[in-house]
């Protein structure tokens, strides 16, 4: 539950920023398992709020970032954990906070409303630094970043770099102000790729976004990748299939095993 009077007030007011406290500590031990953070590990939860999440990763003894905008919100992470230093609360907006230049974990309740520049920020760039999250996000975002085959480049490209999977459902009671709508548990890992397959993966997903209707065998000819019927029989892909209708987990085999012929599939991010 909110902590204070004014997060009390907030419970009574609209809410179109999507912020929601989670209240369920059954829900809170999934996030923090799917991750399974340890003393080595930096955490960021992001969006903290009344540190509820930040409170459970300070029990795992990682280093834990707990980036909250709200002032007031601040003042009551910073006394909460004052003496725990392992806990660093930074007062930014996590649409444009910096993210760490290391290998780095987020275990998150974050406004639905931001749901999407998050992962944007996470998951968008090349290189990236994030190895794993565990968030909640609606269910309906939630069913549309793990459909088999996504509906826009954005969305294959966050798939085919990372696994995304959906946890398990949550019920709005589960928040403070209640969502209208049901929530899921997310869980994010980064698949190890080179550079070489992260080149190769955008340059097919580029492709099949400009031409979705081609069968696999034309477009991957057009390319240029090789013996194209050979190179998808090999990933167990029918050569007359559409584009559009193959996975972004069958388009990083197809990278990878073209990588891996070509010497350079051991840079692994």
């Amino acid at each position: 539950m909110p902590r204070n009077r004014r997060s009390r007030l907030r419970a009574d007011r609209p809410n179109p920023s999507g912020v929601h406290f989670l209240v369920s500590k059954d829900v809170l031990d999934t996030l923090v398992r799917t991750c399974t953070p340890g003393p080595d590990d930096l955490v960021l939860d992001l969006g903290a709020g009344p540190g509820v999440v930040t409170a459970a990763l300070a029990r795992t003894h990682a280093r834990v970032l707990a980036v909250e905008r709200d002032p007031e919100f601040v003042r009551t992470l910073n006394s909460r954990f004052r003496h725990n230093d392992r806990v660093r609360v930074i007062q930014a907006d996590i649409r444009t906070v910096a993210l760490p230049r290391r290998d780095f974990l987020v275990v998150a309740n974050p406004p639905y409303s931001l749901s999407t520049p998050l992962l944007r920020r996470l998951l968008g760039g090349r290189r990236p630094n994030l190895r794993s999250a565990a968030l909640t996000v609606e269910w309906g975002f939630a069913k549309r970043v793990t459909t088999p085959v996504p509906a826009s480049r954005e969305l294959a490209w966050w798939a085919s770099r990372f696994d995304i999977r959906l946890v398990r459902k949550v019920p709005a009671d589960h928040f403070r102000p209640q969502p209208t709508v049901d929530s899921a548990v997310l869980a994010i890992r980064r698949r190890p790729l080179s550079r070489t397959t992260e080149i190769l993966l955008g340059e097919i997903l580029d492709a099949v976004e400009r031409s979705p209707y081609r069968s696999a065998h034309a477009l991957v000819r057009r390319i240029g990748l090789g013996d194209a019927r050979r190179l998808l029989k090999r990933c167990d892909i029918e050569p007359g299939r559409r584009a559009a209708t193959i996975t972004p987990r069958e388009w990083r085999r197809v990278a990878e095993t073209v990588s891996a012929r070509l010497g350079r599939g051991t840079d692994a991010v």
